[in-house]
């Protein structure tokens, strides 16, 4: 049988108040007792000494204690208090009785001869007894004994205790109500934002990224229903990223694929003729389906930290003069200036020099494709605070300040001027952070003071 956890917590909230009640109870009713035994023991003794006075008294009058001898009555005028200190004696009917006739104690007190045997009063004195000596001209002529109590014996005593113990019970009832209420309100009141987010959590398994839980609070319950929103729109926006991903790929897969299929077609049929100029076509396909493949086959080594990186220590300077001179003839040919402001002094890193080179060219290759002609081209590195710090401007189009920070997702090309047939498939700028993250570095795109725009690379100096 399934137990929700509103029952568990109710029963568990309301079991340890029950628990609680129970062993206060019971550590009270023993320590009730033992206190109430030896509050009695304490009036019998004071007693005792009431009586002593009497005793030495009635002893030095009678010469003996062979009066009291099967002959009670004197006994029971001894048990009386002693004078007071205004003279009067204990008068029954006038003077109230004290605490201790009422506990009973004055029935557990005996007289005993010099043998410590029971001349009058209670006969059952043993050992353990509390005694006082009868003390007359110096001479020790007898002994006041009380036999203390174990338990509350008499029926007022046990009245007493009675109504105490039912009193506690009454306590103990209502506390367990009270337990059993405050239970029930935090199991009802307390719990319902975390079943919210138990139901929204199950809709999530079942595929709803869009589900949502509604924040009431700031403590460690709405910090989880924050968490859990966060959580639901990072996996709606992945889920979202995957397809447009999966399209986005199947997509760059099928032009080259249907043109290469398509220019088969017409060699097949003798449309077209197998000549060199057929052949380059086929080629320029195939390099763009291998460049593709490639650089999916890098990303996703990325995301697994799997990306090969063999770093050394390398010229940062010559390695990028080397890079941008490889583009001179296609800059030109698409009428870009190229303007290179690099330091006298080398640049010295700790890098891996083929993804450097690699990172250094998706970017070039990426202003050739985007760059209107007769545009320019400006590429600066220098060293600030310790760091390398690489600057691509580009002159016009620009991109929208919106969509600069979307700019080194997979697959995202700008929108307008910049996104044109002739571009790429959106993946060399995902590369470059990917390569330029792996050094410790950073990579921002800006908008360009040229009026195109402005990748800003930040890398660790060696």
């Amino acid at each position: 049988m399934k137990v929700s956890i509103t029952t568990k917590l109710f029963v568990a909230v309301l079991a340890t108040a029950v628990l609680a009640v129970v062993a206060m109870g019971a550590a009270s009713r023993w320590n009730f007792e033992r206190g109430f035994v030896g509050y009695l023991n304490e009036q019998g003794v004071e007693r005792l000494d009431s009586v002593l006075p009497n005793a030495v008294a009635a002893y030095r009058q009678n010469g003996s204690w062979d009066f009291l001898r099967d002959n009670p009555r004197p006994w029971f005028e001894i048990m009386r208090p002693a004078p007071s200190a205004s003279g009067e004696r204990f008068e029954p009917g006038r003077t109230p009785a004290l605490v201790s006739d009422l506990t009973g104690a004055v029935l557990r007190i005996a007289l005993l001869d010099t043998d410590r045997k029971v001349i009058v009063g209670f006969r059952e004195i043993r050992k353990g007894a509390i005694e006082r000596a009868v003390v007359v001209d110096g001479k020790t002529v007898g002994w006041v004994a009380m036999m203390p109590f174990q338990s509350v014996s008499e029926a007022g005593d046990q009245r007493f205790q009675k109504n105490q113990l039912r009193a506690s019970w009454v306590i103990g009832s209502l506390c367990v109500l009270l337990a059993a209420g405050i239970a029930w309100w935090i199991a009802r009141v307390l719990l319902a934002p975390v079943k919210r987010v138990a139901a929204a959590t199950h809709r999530l398994t079942s595929g709803d990224y869009a589900s949502r839980v509604a924040v009431a609070s700031h403590d460690e319950v709405g910090q989880l229903a924050r968490d859990f929103n966060s959580l639901a729109f990072t996996l709606q926006r992945n889920e979202r990223m995957r397809r447009e991903f999966m399209a986005d790929v199947s997509h760059e897969l099928r032009t080259p694929l249907g043109v290469l299929h398509g220019e088969l077609e017409a060699m097949e049929d003798g449309v077209r003729r197998l000549d060199a100029q057929a052949v380059r076509s086929l080629q320029h396909e195939v390099g763009m389906l291998n460049k593709l493949v490639t650089d999916l086959y890098d990303l996703s080594m990325a995301d697994v930290g799997a990306l090969a990186y063999r770093k050394a220590d390398i010229n940062l300077r010559e390695l990028l003069e080397l890079s941008v001179d490889s583009f001179r003839e296609r800059l030109a040919s698409a009428g870009l200036r190229l303007e290179l402001v690099l330091p006298a002094q080398p640049l010295m890193m700790f890098a891996d020099e083929r993804r450097m080179q690699q990172l250094f060219s998706n970017l070039v290759l990426n202003a050739c494709r985007y760059t209107d002609a007769g545009g320019m081209l400006r590429i600066e590195a220098r060293e600030a605070d310790n760091q390398i710090a690489i600057d691509l401007m580009d002159s016009a189009p620009g991109v929208d300040a919106a969509l600069l920070p979307r700019l080194f997702e997979r697959f995202f090309r700008g929108e307008g001027s910049r996104n044109r047939a002739s571009g790429g498939a959106g993946l060399g700028l995902a590369i470059c952070r990917s390569i330029v993250e792996a050094h410790g570095g950073t990579i921002e795109a800006k908008a360009s003071p040229l009026g195109g725009l402005w990748i800003a690379i930040r890398l660790l100096r060696a």
